[in-house]
């Protein structure tokens, strides 16, 4: 299977999961919010879970709960992440976003349930023991909350009116817990579940997730906004330090393909099973969203 078709396939087991989590809940304005901020997106990170699970012989069907997990927990920070007092964004993913939709209290509310819909499916007894399930929780927290994703968004902010721009280090350490903490527990999640080894997934994930930020940044800079589904050149509007400010865009982009060669000489102990995530790491700096 070669990666775009194995994405495709992981987003549709994603996108089924989460569908029927929503079911038969109340139809009042906080769940349909949910099922909208839940719509479309790559599901690189569910793929990631998928695919770090089947190098140990996990079925789809046993790592899905955690993939479709850590997919609502993303949607949540998007949701939150546009919101008027972060990032002000009227467009996510080429529709209005969700306070735009409705409003800033359905959106709060909805990025609240979506996160906590996350937990509910790391629950799931399918995905292993009791002491695998708590792993899995207690990793997805971590990364998610004040020593990850939380603690960069709140840099990210700070840095909006820092006296001085952000340097390279302070820029890395702000994108290793904002991009990357979701990223590194989704390339580990499959050595988890199969109780192994995750030292070769977190070196692949730690670079895999600085690749993809820097991407992003070059994105910011020449993407195109219709193909992206969201508003680009914020950063370089508000005057906020990048990748591509701090190196240039050749640089930048240099810098990220040395990340991907770190991502893929990670996985070496995997051999030819390991070539997806290859192709997935590949990926990040050649997309156009």
């Amino acid at each position: 299977m070669i990666f775009p078709t194995a994405l495709r396939t992981a987003a549709g087991l994603c996108e089924t999961r989460l569908m029927a989590a929503l079911q038969g809940r109340a139809e009042v304005p906080v769940v349909q919010a949910m099922r909208y901020a839940l719509r479309g997106g790559k599901r690189l990170r569910g793929f990631l879970v998928l695919e770090s699970a089947a190098l140990f012989g996990i079925a789809p069907a046993q790592a899905t709960p955690a993939a479709a997990a850590v997919e609502a927990l993303h949607a949540y920070s998007l949701v939150h992440d546009d919101l008027p007092c972060m990032d002000d964004d009227a467009l996510r993913r080429g529709q209005p976003t969700v306070h735009v939709k409705w409003d800033e209290a359905v959106a709060v509310l909805a990025g609240d349930a979506l996160q906590t819909l996350a937990f509910e499916l790391l629950c799931d007894p399918g995905l292993g023991s009791g002491d695998v399930r708590i792993a899995l929780v207690a990793g997805l927290a971590r990364a998610s909350g004040a020593e990850g994703m939380v603690l960069g968004q709140a840099l990210d902010i700070a840095a909006e009116t820092a006296v001085a721009p952000l340097g390279l280090d302070e820029i890395t350490a702000l994108q290793v817990g904002k991009t990357g903490a979701l990223i590194g527990w989704s390339a580990q999640a499959g050595a988890v579940i199969a109780g192994a080894d995750v030292a070769p997934l977190r070196a692949y994930a730690t670079a895999l997730g600085l690749a993809f930020q820097i991407a992003d940044d070059v994105l910011d800079v020449t993407g195109d906004a219709g193909k992206a589904g969201k508003a680009l050149q914020k950063d370089a509007a508000a005057g906020k330090a990048t990748f591509v400010s701090l190196l240039g865009l050749d640089g930048a982009r240099a810098r990220a393909k040395s990340l991907i060669d770190e991502a893929c000489d990670a996985l070496a102990p995997y051999g030819a099973r390991a070539d997806l995530l290859k192709e997935a790491a590949r990926f990040t700096i050649a997309r156009e969203s």
